[in-house]
C-alpha cells in the first residue's frame, strides 16, 4: 500500500551523462540512496561514456524553465542542486526560476572545469555565474581549479585553502566546501568547510583511483541531507563521509580506467 505521506524532494539542475557516472544520473542514484525523491532539470545533454566527453546539447532555454517549474508546481521541493550549466543564457535562466521559486537550499556545484584541464565557461558564463548564481547559493561546492578560477589566482597549499575559502565567502555565497583533492599532497584528502561563523577541516584518507562523478555526487548528497533536515555544517560532513564509501566501493563498467561511484553500496554500510 503506497504511503499516504508525501516525502521531500531534492531537484537537480544539471548535465545529463549517457554514461550513467556522473551528472544527473549520478544525482538521481545519490538522492535514492539518501531516501529523498529526486526531480530533475536537464540544462545539458553529453554524449560520454569512461573514456570521454564526444558531444554535447544545450536544450532551448525555453525547456530547460518548463522543466524547472513543472517540478515546482507538484513537488515539495527541500533543496536544488545546481551542476553543469554550459552557458551564460543558461545561467540566467536557472537564476530567473530560482528567484521567482525561493528554494529553501541552493547547493551550486560550479562545474567551471574537465577533469583534463580544459576550461567549460566562457568568460561571460563565468561573470554571470559569479554575479547571478553566487549569492543565492546556500553552499558553494568548488575543487582547487574552480575555485582558482572564480578568484583569478592559483591555490597552492592548505593555508591558501584556509584564505581562498573566506575569500569565496566574500563573493556573496553562505557557505563553502572548498575541496582538496587536487592538492598535490601525498597525505589526507582535506576539503575546508566554511561560513559566517566556523571554519573547519574535513578529511579522508587518500584513494589511489582516478574516479568519475565525485563532485555532483557530494553536492547532491548535500542537498539529499539539508532534505532530511540535518544542519549545513553536518550536511557536508556526511557528504564527504558518503563520497569516501562510495569511491572505496567503486567499479568499472566500461573500457575505461574510470571508476563510478557504488552508491547504493555507500548506502548499505553508512
Amino acid at each position: 500500500m503506497a504511503s499516504a505521506l508525501r516525502p521531500r524532494c531534492a531537484l537537480t539542475i544539471a548535465g545529463s551523462d549517457s554514461g550513467g557516472g556522473a551528472g544527473i544520473q549520478a544525482d538521481l542514484k545519490t538522492f535514492a540512496a539518501h531516501g529523498v525523491h529526486g526531480l530533475s532539470a536537464i540544462a545539458a545533454l553529453t554524449a560520454q561514456h569512461t573514456q570521454g566527453v564526444t558531444a554535447v546539447q544545450v536544450p532551448p532555454l525555453d525547456f530547460l524553465r518548463a522543466q524547472i517549474d513543472a517540478c515546482f508546481d507538484d513537488f515539495n521541493i527541500g533543496a536544488v542542486k545546481l551542476g553543469m550549466l554550459a552557458n551564460a543564457g543558461v545561467i540566467a535562466t536557472v537564476a530567473d526560476a530560482l528567484r521567482a521559486r525561493q528554494a529553501p537550499f541552493v547547493v551550486v556545484d560550479p562545474v567551471m572545469v574537465a577533469t583534463s584541464g580544459a576550461r567549460l565557461l566562457e568568460p561571460e558564463a563565468l561573470d554571470a555565474l559569479r554575479t547571478r548564481l553566487l549569492p543565492k547559493a546556500s553552499i558553494l561546492t568548488p575543487n582547487l581549479p574552480e575555485a582558482e578560477l572564480l578568484l583569478g589566482h592559483p591555490i597552492a597549499d592548505r593555508e591558501a585553502m584556509h584564505r581562498a575559502s573566506r575569500e569565496l565567502l566574500a563573493l556573496g555565497v553562505s557557505a563553502v566546501l572548498l575541496k582538496g583533492g587536487h592538492l598535490d599532497d601525498d597525505g589526507d584528502v582535506v576539503d575546508i568547510y566554511a561560513d559566517a561563523d566556523s571554519c573547519r577541516e574535513i578529511a579522508h584518507p587518500r584513494l589511489s583511483v582516478d574516479a568519475h562523478g565525485t563532485g555532483c555526487t557530494l553536492a547532491s548528497a548535500i542537498a539529499a541531507n539539508l532534505c532530511l533536515g540535518v544542519p549545513l555544517p553536518e550536511a557536508c560532513i556526511a557528504a564527504t563521509d558518503y563520497v569516501h564509501r562510495a569511491l572505496r566501493q567503486g567499479y568499472r563498467p566500461g573500457r575505461g580506467d574510470v571508476v563510478v561511484l557504488d552508491h547504493f553500496g555507500a548506502a548499505a554500510i553508512r
